[in-house]
C-alpha cells in the first residue's frame, strides 16, 4: 500500500492569492458608496455579491497549487 503524496504547504503566493479576496471585501471605506449601481442595486451590494465566486475562484486555484492531482483530497 503506497502513501498519497501530501499536500504542499502555502507559498507566499499562495497566501497572497488567499488574502486578495479578504482584503477586497474589508476595505469598506472603498465600495461604501451608491454609485455606480448594476441594474439598480447600489454598488455597496454587488460588490459583496461579486467576491462570492471570485473568493472560490482564487481557493480553487490555490487548491490546485498545493494539493497534488490523484491525491483523493
Amino acid at each position: 500500500m503506497s502513501s498519497a503524496p501530501s499536500p504542499r504547504k502555502l507559498g507566499p503566493l499562495q497566501v497572497i492569492l488567499l488574502a486578495i479576496p479578504c482584503v477586497a471585501v474589508l476595505i469598506v471605506p472603498f465600495f461604501n458608496r451608491m454609485e455606480p449601481s448594476l441594474f439598480g442595486v447600489p454598488f455597496f451590494y454587488w460588490w459583496q455579491i461579486l467576491w462570492v465566486p471570485l473568493s472560490s475562484i482564487f481557493i480553487a486555484i490555490v487548491y490546485r497549487m498545493t494539493v497534488p492531482r490523484g491525491s483523493g483530497d
